[in-house]
């Protein structure tokens, strides 16, 4: 391992608990009170200042996918089962059930209190506020791979086989603009300010889409298909956020390039050696945490150096998510860890040695 991690800590252990299988899925509320948590068991649980509520236990059938509503009232996980089930405030309201299709990817507006989920080839759109499905979309070529709103909830981007097909939300008849590919979009992420869309594809290039540009740029050369990719809300001096994505246990950060025609610069950042299995940066920072399966979760300053490793885990890490206000991380492990670091605070005294 490099002997790039610094003596300071920034983030130190705040919460450790554990699940009884492998965390599949963890995701803060957007208040930033409550967070969720999914295993391969099936159980669905809720964190709150150091209390643990079981939504659902344990049934043998994972739940793979959760995620809060905008407003933070609705909270939804889809999995194995097929089932989409949706709380509010803790009470279950719906259970969609879409046997034996698995749902594994679920996104909500955040605009709306609409939430999109994936049905094999096809994604429905499901309104809380009405308790019904609002569309069916057909992706076609594949299986979805991934589902994200557009920051204004006007678009949804579906991404797969042969590229990512772009919805609008005010005219779902409408033919989706498709960005093709001869290869299978595997992640697929919007910038926070809904100017570029980013998919990590299986033929281990990155494409980055500036919207109303039909000339994307494609990024080559990684050692394997792209598995994750990040956009920070932080901006650089050309006030664009940066792109990180990652391929078995390496990193690539982008940043745009004044010129156009040299598109976006590279930077490698190596630390893991195992498969990173998810990358986020901290809300309005360029601090970025990378979680793998050699059981180090990496938190890289300015997503350049490492800065802090975190190794609380028996196995692998599995998932992480950061606060909305960046003061807390949580982490998921292989065994059913689940763990949340808050920031150290420092005192600002003066004179000391």
């Amino acid at each position: 391992m490099n002997s790039t991690t610094s003596t300071t800590k920034e983030f130190e252990q705040h919460y450790s608990g554990t699940l009884s299988d492998y965390v599949t899925a963890i995701a803060w509320s957007p208040q930033g009170k409550t967070l969720a948590a999914t295993s391969a068991a099936g159980e669905v649980v809720l964190w709150n200042d150091g209390e643990i509520t079981t939504l659902q236990t344990g049934s043998g059938k994972s739940v793979d996918c959760v995620a809060f509503s905008s407003d933070g009232k609705f909270l939804a996980v889809g999995g194995q089962d097929g089932q989409v089930k949706i709380w509010r405030d803790n009470q279950l309201i719906a259970t969609l059930e879409n046997a034996p299709a698995w749902v594994d990817k679920l996104a909500w507006s955040h605009a709306s209190n609409q939430l999109a989920f994936s049905l094999g080839r096809y994604v429905q759109v499901w309104d809380a506020d009405s308790h019904e499905v609002a569309v069916t979309l057909n992706f076609d070529n594949s299986s979805v791979l991934g589902i994200d709103w557009r920051r204004d909830g006007q678009y949804l981007a579906i991404g797969g086989y042969k590229g990512v097909k772009i919805w609008q939300n005010h005219n779902w008849d409408e033919e989706p603009y498709v960005l093709e590919m001869s290869t299978v979009s595997v992640a697929m992420a919007w910038s926070p300010d809904g100017k570029f869309l980013a998919s990590g594809n299986m033929d281990r290039s990155v494409t980055v889409l500036e919207w109303n540009n039909p000339d994307p740029w494609v990024m080559s050369g990684f050692p394997g298909k792209i598995r994750q990719l990040a956009w920070s809300e932080a901006t650089t001096q050309l006030g664009i956020p940066i792109l990180a994505s990652s391929s078995v246990e390496g990193i690539v950060v982008w940043e745009k390039l004044e010129d156009d025609s040299l598109g976006w610069e590279a930077r490698v950042l190596t630390n893991h050696v195992d498969v990173i299995c998810a990358i986020a940066f901290a809300p309005k920072s360029f601090l970025l945490a990378s979680a793998a399966a050699d059981g180090w979760l990496c938190l890289w300053n300015n997503a350049k150096q490492v800065s802090q490793v975190i190794t609380d885990v028996s196995a692998g890490f599995s998932s992480l998510a950061w606060h909305p206000e960046g003061k807390l991380l949580a982490a998921g492990g292989e065994k059913g860890e689940l763990l949340i670091y808050s920031k150290v605070l420092r005192s600002q005294g003066f004179g000391h040695s």
